[in-house]
């Protein structure tokens, strides 16, 4: 069993007095920063103490609702300006957000009932009691014409978040299922917030572009940045990111790999047209196009972006893209970035993180403020099957750290693997159909090295092994499978799997990690067919 920890980690046993929810909830900010909201028909701007000032109103009047320490707050909505006034209203009453992404809930009277919300804000139509059109939120906000007397505007209560104290319910981003909540506490919020601090040193002249969804509580965490640490920030949406962001010139864009993808080809349809000698010249102009012309750096992560992005953005359009690892369990974890950056890791692990890599090659991760130590919405046994009960996370992702503290993953240790298009593909029942398909494979175990295709890692069934019928074996299977489902690539290994060599298990199952580590190399050539390993 291997673990990392970077060096020196704060002791962070309580939250102190600095940290980024007390200071934000004690006093407006100190600085000149701004914060923009930039739609497809205009930007509308305002200061950092004009946001703190009608955020305070908000409180204020939620408070006259009954709004008051522990209560929740649900939002279903698009970013926007009423999104913000009322996540940071519900700091300054110590109540708790719900963030609920739109498309994925549905406002409700039995969706209040069940995560105990209330008041509900949505920009949907909805007429359960509590629920409120998010248009009442600005004139809620917004200075009366006529202040009341100072005998009936009490001012807000000193509120003080300690690290066990909870700010928000997030919920699990998967595209099957009922999404599981989970209550995320003060402490982890401060710890990844100074830890990005140390390594990113936001501040004034930056201003970072936001565009995924409030909901997710880590989009959050930069405006919360901005108001301690004195950058500006520009919020969009996913749909009109591309249009805004030459306009807006942000110095950072946190987005997830599918959006830069995107952007690649963007950029790339833009060169080929500035002509075929342009070279890289024409693909830095066009990045400049698309992002603007200050550009410090691009963060990514949720998921795990192409060796091929990545390479695109550091060294041919000349934005260095670092990448990250984190799940809404454990919150960011690792991080690439300007002063320690490794080609195909996810970076080192982060102050106040502790990675342990398990003899069966998942990663866990133990946190000194963990997000929270279970669910708070979950089916029975999930909470038992992530959460140690320190709050230590089993990952089920496979990875090692290599000799510098960098981790690399693998990929899943179950059997599900998500397409860099969302897809995800159930493995085991494809495995059985190759496996099915003929005679001349024993065993087929596959993974998504790019998060694009299916390889294969099939064990011969016999010496010598049969390439041609192994690969009409394929073909046959990819013949009853959709087109994602379809193996791309295969690796024939050069003795079948056994116990002996350590690639199956006792009950002759095969062991996933071990054959990852084992063909790492083929598994990731980019070349098409079929390769006999040589060892």
């Amino acid at each position: 069993m291997t673990d990392g920890r970077m060096p020196d980690s704060p002791d962070t046993s309580v939250t102190s007095p600095d940290s980024y929810l007390n200071r934000i909830v004690s006093a407006p900010p100190a600085h000149g920063g701004r914060i923009s909201f930039a739609r497809l028909v205009g930007t509308e701007t305002l200061t950092l103490a004009e946001l703190y000032e009608r955020s305070g109103r908000l409180a204020a009047r939620l408070r006259e609702r009954g709004v008051g320490p522990g209560d929740r707050i649900g939002i279903i909505a698009a970013n926007s300006l009423e999104w913000v006034l009322l996540d940071l209203a519900a700091l300054r009453l110590k109540a708790e957000t719900a963030g609920l992404e739109p498309g994925k809930f549905e406002p409700s009277a039995e969706l209040m009932a069940r995560y105990g919300i209330t008041l509900l804000f949505t920009d949907r139509p909805c007429d359960a009691p509590g629920a409120i059109p998010l248009t009442e939120v600005r004139p809620m906000a917004e200075k009366p014409l006529e202040e009341k007397p100072l005998e009936e505007s009490a001012p807000l209560p000193p509120v003080h978040y300690g690290p066990l104290d909870t700010t928000t319910v997030k919920f699990t981003s998967g595209s099957t299922g009922v999404p599981k909540g989970l209550a995320a506490t003060a402490g982890s919020v401060d710890g990844s917030l100074r830890a990005v601090r140390q390594l990113f040193a936001h501040g004034p002249g930056d201003d970072v572009f936001v565009f995924l969804p409030l909901s997710l509580l880590q989009q959050r965490y930069w405006i919360y940045s901005a108001l301690v640490d004195g950058h500006d920030i520009t919020v969009s949406t996913y749909e009109a990111a591309f249009a805004v962001l030459p306009r807006t010139r942000p110095t950072v864009v946190m987005g997830v790999p599918a959006f830069y993808e995107s952007a690649r080809r963007h950029i790339e349809a833009r060169a080929r047209r500035a002509g075929e000698g342009a070279g890289t010249a024409a693909v830095r102009e066009a990045a400049q196009q698309l992002f603007g012309d200050r550009i410090r750096y691009l963060w990514t992560g949720s998921a795990p972006a192409s060796p091929a992005v990545l390479s695109f953005f550091s060294d041919e359009a000349g934005l260095p893209l670092y990448e990250g690892y984190g799940l809404n369990e454990t919150c960011i974890v690792t991080k690439n970035h300007p002063g320690a950056h490794r080609r195909g890791s996810v970076g080192q692990v982060l102050p106040g993180k502790e990675v342990i890599i398990g003899e069966d090659g998942v990663i866990s991760v133990r946190s000194d403020h963990p997000v929270n130590v279970r669910y708070a919405y979950a089916a029975p046994g999930d909470s038992e099957r992530i959460f140690g009960v320190d709050g230590t996370v089993r990952t089920g992702d496979l990875g090692h750290l290599d000799e510098d503290g960098f981790l690399f993953v693998h990929g899943r240790a179950d059997d599900v693997i998500v397409l860099d298009n969302g897809r995800k593909i159930v493995v085991r029942p494809i495995e059985e159909q190759v496996r099915s398909s003929g005679g001349a494979i024993g065993e087929c175990v596959l993974y998504c090295p790019g998060q694009t295709e299916l390889v294969a890692v099939v064990s011969p069934a016999a010496l010598p092994a049969d390439h041609e019928a192994i690969a009409a074996q394929l073909r046959l299977a990819n013949s009853g499978l959709e087109p994602d489902e379809q193996i791309r690539r295969a690796v024939v290994a050069r003795e079948p799997f056994s116990i002996e060599n350590g690639l199956l298990t006792s009950q002759f199952k095969p062991r996933r990690a071990q054959i990852l580590d084992a063909h790492r190399h083929e598994i990731h050539d980019n070349r098409e067919g079929i390769h006999v390993r040589h060892l």
